[in-house]
């Protein structure tokens, strides 16, 4: 058997495995040694060089950014400045019609720019936002969708872990990364407040008949008392990363130490949840290795079998439009999404896809932004959609079901589509800002 013929059949037992309910790491480590083993010959030469992998794969000091960047999110989740964003973006659109709703975009906006992780967002707004939201004449279903949606702004707009885990896959700048979701991110945003307004104007059946404004009104002393906050930490992180004074795993030390002077400050971190802090942190940080070393040892195994580099050859004589590749890649991540988690995606389809985007001269960060808008479309889609699975539970509602969650979300899936088609007509929206 050639080695191509392993590395196929390696892929085909690990999809099997996966969707047999094995979890994606460990389908992924046992088809990469058998595969490895069957290329060599020798048990004892595959367990080397997955052991190397390992090492290799979480050596490196810009892993750093991991733990520093999930640890300043759950800070700030556990200080409550999410409901500091939701009460200083409800106060500025509040007389808009679907103003509320907006107020929880721009909150989710504001809170992604300070976090990262998707769902953070999704369990913080679900318990601030959906309550209000409803007493306010909103539907459920409109309630639960805007949350679902504007949580994804959290893995696009920086910083954010995804784009960390595509550039340690991809060996790319994460700072650059980082600023070629920023378009995107905001266009997503704007496309949501737009789509909100439109829907209470032409389907108020869907968003909430009789939408009363927010009748608490908040003085501007009080807005600034809790805005500045927020500015000041995205002003540190972003402000010092991007203006060159810090690197990555610099800037989320920095906003580590500033989220916990805050957080400290308003007297909303006892030692019990910073204890709870630090022990979700490290597991996140440990699940997030795991991935990562998994991925290493399947892009070592791919690299072995040529599969990478025959594939390549096969789509550069076959001439394919670079369009067509990229819109087929789409479908297959979102379709991915509806059964695996964005990690699971990045560490199987990027590996394979890498080489083939070397080869066509395509610039790798505008795909990584292509590639974090097609998976973050999955966090929405039936059956898997995690953000909203996280929304159901931290409900804990049996009057809203899931499929309540999922037709609220369905507008704002359609929307992130619509985000996704201009950036790949126009990639000067992710990469305008790096001057490319």
């Amino acid at each position: 058997m050639t080695d191509f013929a392993i590395g196929i059949l390696s892929l085909f037992f690990m999809g099997g495995l996966v969707l047999g309910g094995l979890y994606v790491p460990i389908a992924l480590i046992l088809c990469s040694f058998v595969g490895v083993w069957a290329i060599k010959g020798t048990p004892l030469l595959a367990a080397k060089m997955l052991g190397l992998a390992a090492n290799d794969a979480i050596s490196s000091y810009f892993f750093g950014v991991v733990p520093v960047f999930v640890l300043m999110g759950f800070l700030v989740s556990e200080s409550g400045m999410g409901r500091d964003a939701f009460d200083v973006a409800n106060a500025m659109f509040k007389r808009i019609k679907g103003g509320l709703g907006i107020g929880t975009i721009a909150a989710n906006t504001i809170f992604a720019a300070i976090t990262g992780i998707s769902i953070a967002s999704a369990a913080v707004f679900t318990k601030i936002a959906v309550p209000e939201l409803r007493r306010h004449g909103y539907t459920t279903r409109f309630s639960v969708g805007v949350v679902a949606g504007s949580s994804v702004l959290g893995m696009l707009i920086p910083p954010s872990l995804l784009m960390i885990l595509y550039g340690l896959l991809t060996e790319q700048s994460i700072g650059d990364l980082f600023l070629a979701g920023l378009g995107p991110g905001l266009l997503l945003a704007c496309l949501f407040a737009a789509g909100t307004i439109l829907m209470a104007y032409f389907a108020p059946g869907f968003i909430g008949k009789n939408l009363s404004a927010d009748s608490d009104h908040m003085p501007a002393s009080e807005v600034l008392a809790k805005g500045m906050p927020i500015a000041l930490l995205i002003s540190l992180v972003l402000g010092g990363l991007y203006g060159g004074m810090f690197t990555p795993v610099e800037a989320g030390a920095v906003g580590v130490a500033g989220a916990l002077i805050i957080g400290v400050a308003k007297r909303r971190l006892s030692l019990d949840a910073l204890w709870r802090v630090l022990v979700e942190t490290g597991l996140i940080t440990a699940a997030i290795s795991f991935l990562i070393i998994a991925a290493q040892m399947y892009s070592r195994m791919l690299a072995f079998s040529g599969v990478p580099r025959t594939f390549g050859t096969m789509v550069a004589t076959a001439e394919i439009s670079l369009l067509a590749i990229i819109l087929l890649y789409v479908v297959v991540v979102i379709l991915f999404g509806m059964i695996l988690d964005s990690g699971s995606i990045m560490l199987i389809l990027v590996p394979l896809m890498l080489p083939v985007m070397v080869s066509m001269n395509v610039d790798l960060v505008w795909f990584g932004v292509i590639t974090v808008i097609a998976v973050e479309i999955g966090l929405l889609t039936p059956p898997f959609g995690i953000s909203v699975y996280v929304i159901k539970s931290s409900l804990n509602d049996p009057n809203i079901s899931l499929k309540d969650i999922f037709i609220g979300a369905a507008p704002f899936a359609a929307m992130m589509l619509i985000c996704l088609a201009l950036v790949i007509a126009f990639p000067i929206i992710a990469t305008g800002l790096l001057g490319r």
